[in-house]
């Protein structure tokens, strides 16, 4: 076939001074927004009419069934002709039907939903595009870029691509829109291929379930959510009958349905599937519990998939030491052996540590042969060392030089206190620490490993707290290394990882900062779920952890949304006699929500929000007294968040309330800016405008005497 290619070039100087080439003749000037007039709200809220697949491989499958040509489409965000062509032009019926003998799909690596599924594995459809979820615009553009943009990465772009895989036209840089329209539209009628016609109405919907096409994806998946169990079973029976191309959509909703059958029928399917994109959903459906069995298949997939994709083997090995059980420590036993803890007197100075080094030392000369004097020793000189490090009153280099000659008295004297057989992980945790804080980490991760396997369940010693954090440390970073160099690491190194961040759980001098580690890794490694329930657990330890609370904020936003948001801080007070520190964070998490809701306008779910966080700040503040201020100044902001949503609505009565016990709650924060930059002040302001206009002199007079009541200086807004 003879390739034609077509590209229309910009004119620069058009470009640049905003007119065309023909307003030397007189012609009127035209800008690029009037040739690309923006899409209004009104636009934007029309569907989006073209039909695009929902990945390449969909394509070429339907394109060679079909024997129509491939059209790609290629959008971005904020640019003046993409958004035309996005939000007005794909959501006309005219141009819709111009598009309708392609094949069309669309890439863009913007993102416009924060998930691409719900949490019943239902799609979530880009709002920009429509028909596709905004993982599979972006999931395509890589694979367009490498195969048909020739380095070039513009938008707007159309490129026709025929049975063959070549080109037929690349239109972009293009100076109207007629010009696109016509090449598509001459794509088509100097076309010498006639088409196939599909009858869909000559099939089941069982038998549309082994089409690829997207219009017989979503009728099956919809029959799919309507139907009766039969039906569902039915339409799972034929997705396993495809083998490696089984549809991940329809599988994703069984896997994540309520029926646990179905959901069990799924994965077997899901377990066979060869699809580029079934690494994912494997991914996803082991984040449920399962039979071992079952957890093991889909492990199992993974590793065949692994074979063509570096991300799949990631996740299998992931996965494996997820599952795994620790050689190296007990976490059950730790979870028994938790018990009340005494903290030991504190050395209050150096001196004093000094002074027991010493004492060591002489029982140890007296006794040179006592394995418990020798240790005992080590563990002195060990702890001088730390605290030398930090505070020793000659100076910063002086500190350094005495830590440095401690650690190796530290060093020699558990050496000495291993050939006399005693305890070995107390000899080895002095080995590991000392080491560590001399900048030998391979020797402190090889002897940390020796001692967390003979560390006694529920051990609450600083010294097994701090060698749990560097064995936890060294399977990080032995991850982190093999992972850049692009090799396989052992599932137990996460197994005993895993382990050893859950103990430090137990541990009663463990820290807010141990489970920030533990979550980053679970992040990192791609397990957000795990990683939630990480935080969800640590924050039960350390509910006034400020640095918790804001990850598991941003993480359930990020993943999740504001409704998920705060249903999780309402499962962490949902207990008999929650802390007042969760009481008080779920209070926060409401006003963030609150805000969300304003943002968008969402009246009703934003009054609500309000209302729940005025109720858990006063609940909060009713526990501990001394809160009672900083929860009023907060309380106040979101009695003028539900006034300003009165106001929006011409509520005015019960804006006028609502203002009024804000100034009252907290009249020092009339002049706050709230996190949309509103002050208690200025919806007042606006709202006794508006009563002034309508004559409401009852109200007026209300609210005239509660701005009579403050102080003038404090309506003035407070720089932030």
């Amino acid at each position: 076939m003879l390739k034609m290619r077509v590209v229309l070039l910009i004119l620069v100087l058009a470009t640049l001074s905003g007119m065309t080439s023909g307003q030397e003749a007189g012609r009127p000037r035209v800008n690029r927004e009037q040739m690309w007039p923006a899409p209004t709200a009104r636009d934007w809220a029309k569907p989006v009419l073209i039909t695009f697949q929902r990945t390449w491989e969909d394509a070429l499958a339907v394109s060679r069934a079909t024997g129509k040509a491939i059209l790609i489409c290629i959008n971005m965000d904020g640019e003046i002709a993409s958004e035309h062509y996005a939000g007005v032009r794909y959501r006309q019926p005219g141009i819709a039907k111009l598009y309708e003998p392609y094949v069309a799909v669309i890439a863009s690596t913007y993102r416009h939903n924060p998930r691409d599924y719900d949490d019943q594995g239902r799609r979530i459809i880009c709002p920009r595009f429509g028909s596709v979820t905004c993982g599979e615009h972006i999931a395509i553009e890589p694979i367009l870029y490498d195969l048909y943009m020739e380095g070039e990465r513009v938008a707007p772009r159309h490129i026709m691509i025929e049975l063959d895989g070549e080109e037929t036209y690349d239109v972009y840089y293009a100076n109207d829109t007629a010009s696109v329209f016509k090449a598509i539209e001459e794509g088509i009628t100097k076309r010498e291929i006639k088409p196939r016609n599909i009858v869909r109405g000559d099939r089941s919907i069982v038998e549309r379930v082994a089409s690829p096409d997207m219009v017989d994806r979503r009728a099956v998946e919809d029959a799919y959510q309507k139907g009766n169990p039969d039906l569902r079973r039915k339409l799972l029976e034929a997705a396993r009958q495809q083998g490696g191309r089984a549809p991940l959509d329809l599988l994703r909703l069984a896997v994540f349905g309520l029926d646990a059958d179905l959901a069990k029928q799924a994965r077997s399917a899901l377990a066979k599937s060869d699809a580029a994109g079934a690494t994912d959903l494997v991914a996803d459906a082991l984040r449920v519990p399962m039979e071992k069995a079952e957890r093991d298949a889909l492990i199992a997939a993974l590793n065949r998939l692994g074979a063509n994709s570096p991300r799949a083997r990631w996740l299998a090995v992931v996965h494996e030491g997820l599952a795994g059980e620790s050689g190296s420590i007990d976490l059950d036993a730790w979870g028994r052996a938790s018990r009340e803890y005494v903290p030991p007197a504190m050395a209050k100075d150096i001196t004093e540590l000094e002074a027991k080094q010493r004492e060591r030392g002489g029982t140890y000369s007296a006794k040179p042969l006592d394995a418990q004097a020798s240790i005992e020793l080590a563990e002195a000189s060990l702890a001088l060392a730390l605290k030398a490090r930090k505070d020793f009153e000659y100076g910063i280099q002086m500190a350094k030089t005495v830590a440095r000659h401690m650690f190796e008295d530290a060093r020699i004297a558990a050496d000495r206190a291993a050939k006399l057989d005693a305890t070995p992980w107390r000899v080895n945790t002095v080995r590991a620490l000392a080491a560590y804080y001399r900048g030998d980490t391979e020797t402190a991760y090889r002897f940390a490993a020796a001692a967390v396997k003979e560390l006694p369940p529920g051990e609450p010693s600083w010294n097994s707290m701090a060698v749990l954090t560097v064995f936890g440390e060294g399977r990080f970073k032995a991850i982190k290394k093999a992972a850049k160099a692009g090799e396989k690491w052992p599932p137990e190194w996460l197994t005993d990882l895993e382990a050893a961040y859950r103990a430090l759980l137990h541990h009663p001098l463990s820290t807010d900062g141990q489970v920030l580690w533990h979550y980053d890794l679970l992040e990192w490694l791609g397990v957000k779920d795990r990683a939630q329930k990480v935080l969800e657990s640590g924050l039960r330890k350390f509910p006034r952890s400020p640095k918790l609370h804001q990850r598991l904020r941003l993480s359930i936003l990020r993943t999740k949304g504001v409704r998920a948001m705060q249903a999780a801080y309402e499962d962490l007070i949902d207990v008999d006699e929650p802390d007042p520190n969760l009481v008080w964070y779920a209070g926060y998490a409401s006003i963030v929500a609150a805000d969300f809701y304003r943002r968008r306008s969402w009246e009703a779910p934003a009054q609500a929000a309000y209302d729940r966080a005025i109720e858990l700040y006063d609940r909060a503040s009713a526990a501990v007294p001394a809160w009672k201020v900083a929860a009023d100044r907060t309380v106040a902001l979101a009695f003028a968040g539900k006034a300003r949503l009165c106001y929006e609505r011409g509520d005015d009565a019960t804006a006028t309330a609502d203002i009024i016990a804000s100034f009252e709650r907290s009249p020092g924060s009339v002049g706050t800016k709230d996190d949309l930059g509103i002050t208690p002040a200025a919806t007042a302001q606006m709202l006794m405008a508006r009563l002034i206009e309508n004559k409401e002199a009852r109200l007026i007079a209300a609210l005239e005497t509660a701005i009579g009541k403050l102080d003038p200086a404090l309506l003035v807004p407070k720089e932030e």
